[in-house]
């Protein structure tokens, strides 16, 4: 798209609305925490909120600004970003740089579920500064799970339909928030312009060695909540493009530190009023608002943090497509519901983000308690990112020492704001680590079986059985199995293809055809490939094909099939194959049947026991995964299922003794 590259009106307005949601819904809660967690409003001063606005400030300004803005989006593939993307353009550097990918993946995902949960939560507690709804509910919690639970329940219902006409308002209202952010700060801010001392990072660091400070170094933990969306910037760089961030993130990070300093000067105004030091849910944010403008306040961070959650939802379902197309985690059911390419929808992610988002809302009830679990599974993912991007810069010419200081200032610092986040496990975070080890477990036993399976796969070179499969293609003794069969084969390397694939023809039946077709797509790092290579051995009967396709391509294996068959026979590599019944005048092309092979682990494979358990739980999850079928877009398509013992390593020969 053209806005991706140039920076245009439409590029500006729709990265306000996907790049910036999860950020942008930050001074809902950030301030609040803060001054929460140090025991209220009553133990603060003013030094104290300077010192925290000044941290807020720094930490958007190092982490968000420099290392996002300036630095990453420079690592983009093709457009692309994300640490996926980052992953594939530095993974040639050393396997291992698969571990940082898997975990700051991992991480991601896991802390995206607090994301629709802390946002809509507090959004909705927003209700208690109108009178109206204080008088009739007063501090019931209930009220406020229920509406929000009420609204995540439509949030991802309406998933399976597109967001088509909603995204497009995304933008325009986005642009109106950050505006009413800043105005709103403004407001407040210009009661007290002497809070512009906060940009003074000397305020920063008194604060952090403050004996007022009762958390310590501890309350980064809180500050980081400031730039949670700074990796969500990254992974939707392929929305917007990189040109329309850059230049659309000065007019965030200003409306969003007015909105802060506006808290600020609200605070040190309600400070010297004892009336505010009971309130225990005390939302600056809110309380700022002038009289009127509540109701508004409310709704409009409503839809904000509703917007938010959609972004975190369009970004969850891209982040696991790439990671199924880099065979970090099993194939899984993806819909295309929208006009748009990029937009998706997957069935399984949604109900599973839908459940713990709920179970999250109710588990924790108050977003006091869930932002104690947010942010530390975010700082692991910003950790990963940094370590790939070392490789990143050195790739693109970049000095080691350069590299490896920019790799070690950042990584200081997100170590820094770490083990400040690790403090909140025990009081949830341990939620958020352990989605992520469960997605972890679960993309570990993907790379590690695949790994095992290239390692002691038995393969056959074709050219040892391609007298057999010639007599077979003409022995009309056999009856003909099927026109065209094709074998979708994880690997092709030279002329060798996997041992069951010949097995299945020649042995288990055998099965006379007029092409036999052997058909390996090779996911490129490039996002949006659509490329293929065909070599036909010398023969008319065998073609081997590999399809480049981008990792955010679709699979659609039955529509390329169709293309190349046509433009063999044109190039008059393949005879036409004639169809004497078909209700396609003219049709030149035969039939087709897809040979999906179902592995089971052979009992005669030799492995150790860790490596036998790790193939067997690959298997036993690919039962409750998409089928090949959907995945390589074969549903209208003849398939037959054949099961072979799949047969890793060296076989066990046991022997037998004959009984005298």
């Amino acid at each position: 798209m053209n806005y991706k590259k140039k920076i245009t009106a439409s590029g500006l307005l729709v990265a306000m609305g996907v790049v910036y949601g999860d950020i942008g819904t930050s001074p809902l809660y950030v301030m609040k925490a803060i001054v929460e967690e140090n025991g209220g409003l009553s133990t603060i001063d003013t030094s104290f909120i300077l010192g925290a606005i000044s941290l807020i400030f720094w930490t958007l300004t190092l982490l968000t600004t420099i290392k996002y803005v300036v630095i990453a989006l420079n690592a983009d593939n093709h457009g692309e970003g994300g640490i996926f993307s980052l992953y594939t353009l530095v993974r040639k550097s050393g396997k291992y740089l698969v571990i940082p990918a898997m975990i700051g993946g991992a991480a991601l995902l896991a802390d995206g579920v607090l994301t629709p949960a802390v946002t809509v939560t507090t959004a909705i507690e927003g209700l208690r500064a109108i009178p109206i709804f204080y008088e009739q509910f007063g501090m019931d919690q209930n009220i406020i799970v229920f509406i929000t639970l009420g609204i995540l329940l439509v949030l991802f219902a309406v998933q399976r339909f597109g967001t088509d006409v909603v995204g497009k308002a995304f933008g325009p209202v986005m642009f109106l928030w950050f505006t009413f952010l800043g105005m709103m700060g403004i407001l407040n801010f210009s009661d007290n312009l002497s809070v512009i001392r906060a940009l003074n990072p000397m305020y920063a660091y008194q604060l952090l060695v403050s004996s007022d400070n009762a958390l310590g170094i501890f309350i980064l933990g809180n500050v980081f909540l400031a730039t949670t969306g700074a990796e969500a910037l990254y992974s939707d760089m392929g929305h917007v493009g990189k040109n329309n961030i850059r230049l659309s993130w000065p007019y965030v990070k200003i409306c969003l530190m007015l909105n802060y300093f506006g808290q600020a000067a609200w605070l040190i105004k309600a400070n010297n009023n004892p009336v505010f030091y009971e309130n225990e849910q005390l939302n600056p944010f809110f309380m700022m608002l002038p009289n009127g403008w509540m109701v508004i306040g409310v709704g409009f961070a409503t839809v904000a943090a509703i917007i938010a959650s959609q972004a975190l939802l369009s970004g969850a379902f891209t982040l696991v497509s790439e990671a199924i197309k880099l065979k970090l985690l099993p194939r899984l059911k993806i819909v295309f519901p929208g006009k748009t390419i990029g937009q998706m929808y997957i069935p399984v992610v949604n109900l599973f983000l839908w459940l713990a988002c709920s179970l999250i809302v109710v588990g924790f009830r108050t977003s006091s308690k869930m932002e104690a679990a947010y942010g530390l599974s975010i700082t692991v993912t910003m950790l990963m990112t940094t370590i790939l991007l070392y490789f990143y810069l050195i790739k693109s010419g970049r000095t080691q020492i350069f590299s490896l200081f920019l790799t070690l200032f950042f990584g200081t610092i997100e170590s820094i704001f770490f083990i400040s986040s690790a403090s909140k496990f025990f009081h949830g975070g341990f939620v958020a680590v352990l989605l992520a080890l469960a997605i972890l477990f679960v993309m570990f036993i993907w790379e590690r079986s695949k790994t095992i399976e290239e390692r002691e796969a038995e393969e056959m070179n074709l050219n040892d059985v391609l007298p057999q499969l010639e007599q077979l293609h003409l022995d009309e003794s056999v009856p003909m199995y099927q026109t065209n069969i094709v074998f979708l084969v994880p690997k092709i390397e030279g002329d060798f293809v996997g041992k069951q694939y010949l097995y299945s023809i020649l042995d288990k039946r055998p099965k006379r055809a007029k092409i036999y077709w052997f058909i390996n797509v090779e996911v490129t790092d490039e996002p949006y490939t659509r490329e293929f290579k065909v070599d036909m051995m010398k023969t008319n009967f065998l073609v081997k094909v590999k399809l480049y396709l981008g990792f955010r391509v679709h699979q659609e294996v039955n529509v390329y099939i169709r293309q190349i068959i046509q433009e063999l026979m044109s190039d008059g590599r393949l005879e036409k194959q004639p169809q004497r019944y078909s209700i396609t005048p003219g049709r030149e092309v035969g039939d087709f049947q897809f040979i999906l092979i179902q592995e089971s682990l052979s009992n005669n494979t030799e492995l150790s026991k860790w490596e036998r358990q790790i193939l067997q739980t690959k298997l036993f999850i690919k039962r409750y995964t998409a089928s090949p079928e959907n995945w390589f877009g074969l549903e209208n398509s003849d398939i037959k299922y054949e099961t072979v013992p799949l047969v890793i390593g060296k076989m066990k020969r046991p022997k037998l003794r004959e009984r005298k």
